[in-house]
């Protein structure tokens, strides 16, 4: 297993949350739901987001995979992804500090 990185970024026309209806609530809250199952089982080892609400946002995952198509598969299985809420790109990538 090695890590990956997947940088997550809202769509345009989901920048506005006043705009959201009940359905992109429920793709928000099954995203998060699955990061935190994954979480739970040493699967992710961490998923967060700027604070930013436009353009400039984004949301980040590291998460274990066997290798590259594991991963790109991982992160097209994230709802906020499937359903077009978000666009997302896979990276390999290596911890080299982590907090104790």
């Amino acid at each position: 297993m090695r890590e990956y990185i997947y940088v997550l970024k809202l769509k345009p026309e989901y920048h506005d949350e006043k705009s959201w209806t009940g359905e992109h609530h429920e793709i928000i809250q099954d995203h998060f739901k699955r990061l935190k199952k994954l979480c739970e089982e040493g699967v992710v080892v961490t998923a967060g987001k700027t604070d930013a609400v436009d353009e400039n946002g984004f949301g980040i995952v590291i998460f274990q995979a066997d290798n590259e198509e594991e991963a790109r598969i991982f992160m097209k299985k994230d709802p906020a992804v499937m359903k077009g809420m978000m666009t997302a790109e896979v990276f390999p990538y290596r911890t080299a500090l982590l907090k104790k």
